[in-house]
């Protein structure tokens, strides 16, 4: 989900609205790699700290995002 709060926009993953919560993707996402499994926290991404997370995930060095949200 990606919220637009004083025009920068955010990527908020909370693992808790997820749909892949709970399966063997949870254990290979970028996520759970990075901070491990919180699943009533939210995490919060910033413009910068989404095309971080892109180069990270480009070079190999994190799984890729497989968060899904749930309708």
């Amino acid at each position: 989900m990606i919220r637009f709060m004083m025009k920068t926009p955010i990527l908020i993953i909370n693992c808790s609205t997820c749909v892949m919560r709970a399966t063997e993707c949870c254990d290979d996402c970028m996520v759970t790699a990075l901070y491990g499994h919180h699943p009533h926290e939210a995490v919060v991404f910033d413009i910068a700290e989404q095309r971080a997370v892109r180069l990270l995930v480009a070079a190999g060095l994190v799984p890729a995002l497989r968060h899904r949200e749930a309708i």
